[in-house]
């Protein structure tokens, strides 16, 4: 059974937190039956829907880990929030959004219908992968590796080592992702690429290839928690205005077309992928009690057993539960 809320008025100690987690843990992982893993991409098709773990690590340094946090996974469209930052810092600000909109669109992630009937003149958000293919055209570079570099570099000086992209992953994805192809030549047609079409894709599917693990997960959304500074070495890595207009498009666009419950019900800034994994970040929070996490924190969770919407479908559980309890909620 879940515990209920405890009297967070008492000294909160790293053990009484983790006990909290494990059981909570435990309890939402019976919830993965109820998905079922991305299929679309066939590498994709062999991850254990059965797995679920999360980590959570605060501005102090506290590290909180259950479930099946050892089990590497690729980024997929959490990585959509890097490249959209490193145009932003490549490029500026105000040239990127000239090319990208910051609205909700309410229709799914790999949709081109609204691109067509509405006759826009740029992409809803960066979010969505006719968006995201648009921002990864506008990075800096004559090939994919030079587009990817500052992203590695970023995730290295957060992280303290540089991942690798799954081979695997990436050519099942190049290979099989003929939706993109075709959003692709959509956004050749209306002129929004700024680099050649393979180009754009082949960097598309290796940013989205980035193998990760729910603690790196948790570290990048540390960093985004605390406004773009590394907690731990006080060094800005992210300019302020860019990291918060990420997480406000987090907040409205981070979750597919189930961003707007995700935003009343679970209150924080997140971005999913369809590997099953979840970034979240809760920034600090002024109460007049003592709550666990208020100075904030990143989470990275893993459950590759996915709604209908593309997101994990025990994750989502976990973090609206911990989220409910914890008073993560930026409301």
């Amino acid at each position: 059974m879940v515990q209920g809320t405890a009297n967070w008025n008492t000294e909160i100690t790293k053990e009484w937190l983790q006990s909290y987690v494990d059981d909570w843990v435990q309890f939402y992982k019976k919830e993965t039956k109820e998905g079922k893993v991305a299929s679309y991409i066939p590498v994709l098709k062999k991850a254990d829907p059965n797995l679920l773990g999360i980590t959570i690590i605060g501005k102090d340094g506290m590290n909180i880990q259950s479930g099946d946090v050892d089990t590497p996974f690729t980024i997929q469209s959490i990585s959509k929030i890097f490249s959209f930052i490193v145009a932003c810092m490549e490029r500026g600000v105000s040239y990127v959004l000239d090319r990208v909109d910051v609205e909700p669109t309410g229709e799914a992630f790999n949709s081109i219908m609204h691109l067509e009937m509405r006759k826009l003149k740029k992409p809803f958000n960066p979010f969505i992968n006719a968006g995201a293919i648009t921002v990864t055209s506008l990075l800096n570079g004559k090939s994919s590796e030079e587009k990817l570099e500052p992203i590695f570099q970023l995730f290295t000086k957060i992280l303290g080592y540089r991942p690798c992209i799954n081979e695997d992953v990436y050519v099942s994805e190049r290979e099989t992702s003929v939706r993109n192809r075709a959003i692709g030549y959509y956004l050749i047609e209306l002129g929004y690429l700024e680099s050649a079409l393979e180009l754009t894709l082949d960097t598309y599917f290796k940013q989205c290839s980035i193998e990760v693990t729910t603690e790196d997960l948790a570290k990048l959304g540390l960093v985004l928690a605390n406004d773009g500074i590394d907690p731990q070495t006080a060094e800005e890595i992210i300019p302020r205005n860019v990291v918060r207009l990420a997480k406000a498009l987090m907040l409205t666009c981070g979750m597919y077309d189930a961003s707007g419950k995700f935003a009343a019900y679970v209150g924080i800034p997140a971005k999913s992928g369809v590997s099953g994994g979840i970034i979240a970040t809760a920034p600090p929070r002024v109460r007049k009690e003592t709550l666990p996490f208020i100075e904030g924190c990143g989470i990275g969770v893993y459950g590759p057993a996915l709604d209908d919407k593309g997101n994990s479908i025990a994750g989502i559980k976990l973090l609206k539960h911990i989220a409910t309890k914890w008073d993560l909620s930026v409301f």
